[in-house]
């Protein structure tokens, strides 16, 4: 059985299969043909579709009506009108009724992929809602790990090969991007599921304290230290401690964490008596070790230790195909602590959010979503005006524009084209190269390529 998304093209005009046929989404997705009302409300009724390409006019029939049956029979299905030129009346109505999108005729290949793309965006979304409404829980050690993209698929298979060793893991990621909760899944995974989960994030505390929070401290170690004090590493005996931002750790405390690791023993500060270290150990950090280690702020040896295996966690900027599943996750989440029944992200919303760079990641987007709830109780559907200022591309207040934006966002959209097109000719058309020159993502570079129109073929300037 074919798991390609299914798209349902209700139209009589050849040229609009064609155009379709012309777009780079074509060998992605699984289209069926339909040529009036009846066979439309048949298919819709017996089929599962992603999308609905449906013409205002079909063979006669009133598109308006064909469209509220279809949302009758499928009230998840995400349509896209066409009609021809001067029936902007009927696409405002059709709009109103539930349409997503308008598509005049004749269609652009261009922006049919455009409108198509996003409409695959929010039909899966869509469907994640109505299974999370019906399964809220997440499913094993893995649920929380959310996306379909190969970064996290990678995440997600190195994360069930490594949980039932016993070995050192060390996870990076920039801020935001779910280094805690890729952490929990390996415990819950291990054999130690059933022992304590205890972190400590080294960034957080004073130096002085880094140590006795981790190992404990004896009665008299130092002032205030008024009674013996268990650490973590105790603590979490016959379980799992996280070291987070362990990159902050102070460079006195380290030796201590080296010998931990090697000899499975540890002693208190201020103290004599060696004790066992029953604990699988987990370190996090959003900056570069060996960068920090080559600058002298962090014990080289102890890097080889804790980096037995390592866990990169990707940049939501750099896998936006995840977000409208992201999305869906979290309004599941909000509805059900709020008692709500948001529906959705209207698709203005939903481009803005795939046009905002992330710079906090996955836990930024989940204080957007929890923001458009808590500001907008009436709210049913997440639409531009619910999201903060900055997804929404707003100018920050009492902050003056740069030149290359004083004639607005236009100026910046081209400015952004010419250096992609630039970097496709000085790669010679390498998709991967030009990705690298420009310091993204492949993804997202041919995100970008889609958004701009641009054939990185025709840019590529032959070798000489």
């Amino acid at each position: 059985m074919s798991t390609k998304p299914r798209i349902l093209v209700a139209d009589r005009d050849p040229a609009v299969v064609e155009t379709f046929s012309r777009t780079s989404l074509a060998a992605l997705l699984e289209v069926e043909v339909v040529e009036s009302g009846g066979e439309l409300l048949g298919a819709v009724g017996q089929s599962d579709f992603s999308v609905l390409l449906l013409d205002q006019q079909l063979g006669g029939a009133d598109g308006l009506k064909l469209l509220r049956g279809a949302l009758a029979a499928d009230p998840g299905l995400i349509v896209l009108m066409t009609a021809g030129a001067g029936r902007i009346e009927d696409a405002v109505e059709a709009m109103a009724l539930g349409a997503t999108d308008y598509l005049p005729k004749p269609l652009s290949p261009r922006e049919l992929e455009r409108k198509l793309s996003r409409a695959l965006a929010l039909s899966h979304m869509r469907r994640a809602l109505q299974l999370a409404a019906r399964a809220p829980a997440a499913q094993g050690a893995l649920g929380e790990l959310l996306g379909r993209s190969r970064s996290m698929e990678a995440v997600r298979y190195l994360v069930s090969q490594v949980a039932g060793g016993a070995s050192s893991v060390l996870i990076e990621g920039e801020t935001g991007t779910g280094k805690e909760l890729v952490a929990r899944a390996i415990h819950e995974a291990s054999a130690r599921r059933e022992g304590p989960f205890m972190q400590v994030n080294c960034a957080a505390l004073p130096a002085p304290l880094v140590e006795s929070e981790i190992f404990g401290h004896e009665k008299g170690a130092f002032t205030h230290a008024h009674e013996r004090r268990r650490g973590i590493i105790e603590s979490a005996a016959g379980g799992t401690v996280l070291l987070d931002e362990i990159g902050d750790m102070p460079l006195e405390a380290q030796p201590k964490l080296l010998r931990l690791l090697e000899q499975r023993a540890f002693r208190r500060v201020g103290g004599i008596e060696e004790l066992p270290a029953d604990v699988r150990v987990i370190a996090a950090t959003n900056v570069d070790l060996s960068e920090a280690a080559a600058a002298g702020r962090f014990r080289p040896d102890l890097l080889y230790r804790i980096n037995v295996v390592r866990i990169q966690l990707p940049a939501l900027r750099d896998r936006l195909e995840d977000l409208p599943g992201l999305v869906a996750h979290f309004i599941s989440r909000f509805n059900a602590s709020t008692r709500r029944s948001v529906t959705g992200i209207a698709s203005r919303a939903l481009a803005a959010l795939e046009e905002y760079p992330w710079p906090g990641n996955v836990r930024e987007l989940r204080n957007a979503v929890e923001s458009a709830f808590m500001l907008h109780p009436e709210m049913t559907e997440i639409r531009l005006e619910h999201l903060p200022p900055a997804a929404r591309g707003d100018a920050k207040p009492g902050r003056a524009r740069s030149s290359l934006l004083a004639t607005g966002p236009v100026q910046l959209t081209e400015a952004e084209r010419r250096l992609i097109v630039d970097a496709i000719r000085r790669a010679r058309g390498n998709q991967s190269k030009a990705a690298r020159m420009l310091g993204i993502s492949r993804f997202t570079l041919r995100y970008r390529l889609r958004k701009h129109g641009i054939d990185s073929a025709e840019c590529a300037v032959p070798a000489s």
